[in-house]
């Protein structure tokens, strides 16, 4: 049975960046794994990751909704650019777990997805997002299903939180499988 070390950080956000991009290019190299998936809403997360893990295999960018560029942070172009000129995969679509809610909401309804992303929270704000990225990504073609995925996202902006997980399309999501947590906040 192999021991595997998980980084616990005492706080979230974005100082935890380069240590969780680090285990996360250390367990890649362990594994074999050459997909990575990363959260970003700016850009700033994608473009390091693509640095550090782009030379192990291929690496997608997951931003928010357009919807959300209004409520939250749009992301910034000009790193989108250098982040896609370094080959990353940039992903900007409908959440896996928002989609059409606000119909059941209007009529006082908790629906299924928003009792998914609770669920999720209480790992970790990052381990909802790792799962979503990896919904999304699947359902848009750019993962190689029969590999598993490292993914990484973070709780407000950077990175706190990696993953290696067995991805799933978002019509079977609870096939989606989380193998190891390589970081988390405490």
């Amino acid at each position: 049975m192999p021991t595997v070390t998980t980084l616990l950080f005492d706080k979230p956000g974005p100082d935890n960046t380069e240590a969780t991009l680090q285990a996360v290019l250390s367990r890649a190299q362990t594994l074999g794994i050459s997909q990575f998936l990363v959260a970003s809403s700016t850009g700033r997360t994608a473009l390091r990751a693509a640095e550090v893990l782009g030379p192990q295999g291929r690496v997608v960018a997951v931003t928010h909704s357009a919807a959300h560029w209004g409520q939250w942070t749009a992301p910034d172009p000009d790193l989108l650019a250098r982040t896609r000129a370094r080959g990353v995969t940039v992903l900007t679509c409908t959440h896996a777990f928002g989609g059409l809610n606000f119909l059941l909401e209007k009529q006082g309804d908790l629906p299924p997805t928003r009792v998914m992303t609770y669920t999720l929270f209480t790992f970790c704000q990052g381990m909802k997002v790792c799962v979503e990225c990896a919904l999304m990504a699947a359902d848009a073609g750019l993962l190689d299903m029969e590999q598993e995925v490292l993914c990484v996202a973070g709780t407000e902006a950077g990175a706190d939180t990696a993953v290696v997980l067995r991805a799933a399309y978002g019509n079977r999501a609870f096939d989606l499988r989380v193998r190891e947590i390589i970081a988390k906040p405490r």
